[in-house]
Order: structure tokens, then C-alpha cells, then sequence
């Protein structure tokens, strides 16, 4: 996947956000679910680490292993 690394100089906050809109519109839906995905998990695995719990980063998250039956 190929990244467009062009830097802008900003001025408006407004301007700012409405070039942001912009350009995640123009990203295939795909790309912008697996941009959510991959944000949602480096924020989990954050929240993990702050509270001191080892994440590993190839597995990422894991569910409990154990289950409850009713």
C-alpha cells in the first residue's frame, strides 16, 4: 500500500478538518475499515498497557480463554 507523504502547512482548524473529510472520502471503503480496525486495536492495546497488562503484537488482543456456562 502506497502512502502520499505530502506535508501541508496549516492555518485554519476548519480548512484543517474539511481537508481531512475530504480526503478519508476518497479512500475506498475498505481502506477506511481497516484504518478503524487497526486504530480501534492500537487503542485497546494502549488502554492494555497503561493498566500494565502484556499485549502481544502479533496476536494482538485475545479474549478470555475461559468460558461461563448459564
Amino acid at each position: 500500500m502506497s502512502m502520499d507523504k505530502t506535508i501541508r502547512k496549516v492555518t485554519d482548524l476548519e480548512e484543517q478538518q474539511a481537508e481531512t473529510y475530504r480526503y478519508w472520502q476518497s479512500r475506498p471503503v475498505a481502506e477506511r475499515l481497516a484504518a478503524v480496525c487497526e486504530l480501534s486495536e492500537a487503542a485497546y492495546a494502549f488502554k492494555m498497557s497503561f493498566k500494565g497488562v502484556a499485549v502481544d503484537a502479533h496476536r494482538g488482543l485475545q479474549r478470555p480463554s475461559s468460558l461461563a456456562q448459564r
